[in-house]
């Protein structure tokens, strides 16, 4: 794309979206934000956060990666991205809700199942994240025996969803939250074909609809 378009694209913004929320912009800058949640979802550019949850202005803070994958606790002095944005939103800002967004088509839960020979130099920090999805690939291997490639697929979106849950355990700030009931953690998986929103349901072990249908 050229540059002319991206200005067109911020002209918009400017004029339309920011008009319509200016005074919001202006209450946020001088108040600071205040989330309501952290959402931690993945890079796609097919995954919206504000637009799926129907949200504004600092209402979410965001945290995107490829997969959406949480890395466990670490305590060292090496470079920790995601983990960051984990403890600014849950130790700073003090959020709420933290909810792990999964969804249909994921490339990274692809590149679980594919062959990265020759390919080690080029991407040698996306294959050493996809580590932190390979317990999801394994269950799903032992659970989807006889099924279909797309339903391995689903079954790996679904289970990586989980093991981020347990992931963000291991963090003891917020398993103190999360005990003490200040904090809840929610595991959501979103249908990119369908606009549907499922989330994780401990007791039933299963995925089920966050939005019922009518009549329902």
């Amino acid at each position: 794309m050229k540059r002319e378009h991206w200005q067109k694209g911020v002209e918009a913004f400017r004029s339309i979206h920011f008009k319509k929320h200016e005074k919001d912009f202006l209450e946020l800058v001088e108040k600071g934000q205040n989330p309501k949640a952290l959402f931690i979802g993945c890079s796609d550019s097919r995954v919206l956060p504000n637009l799926i949850t129907s949200t504004g202005p600092g209402d979410l803070f965001v945290v995107r990666n490829v997969g959406n994958l949480v890395p466990p606790f670490k305590p060292d002095n090496d470079f920790h991205a995601t983990a960051a944005g984990i403890e600014y939103a849950v130790s700073h800002l003090e959020v709420g809700e933290i909810i792990v967004c999964g969804h249909s088509d994921c490339g990274a839960c692809k590149a679980l199942y594919e062959d990265h020979s020759g390919r080690e130099k080029e991407m040698i920090h996306t294959i050493k994240w996809l580590e932190l999805g390979m317990p999801a690939k394994e269950l799903a291997l032992r659970s989807v025996v006889d099924g279909s490639r797309e339903e391995l697929q689903e079954a790996t979106e679904k289970f990586s969803v989980i093991f981020q849950l347990q992931n963000l355990l291991t963090y003891p700030t917020i398993r103190q939250r999360v005990q003490s009931g200040q904090l809840h953690l929610h595991g959501w998986y979103y249908r990119i074909e369908s606009g549907e929103v499922e989330y994780y349901d401990p007791d039933e072990h299963a995925f089920l609809p966050l939005v019922r249908g009518r009549g329902e």
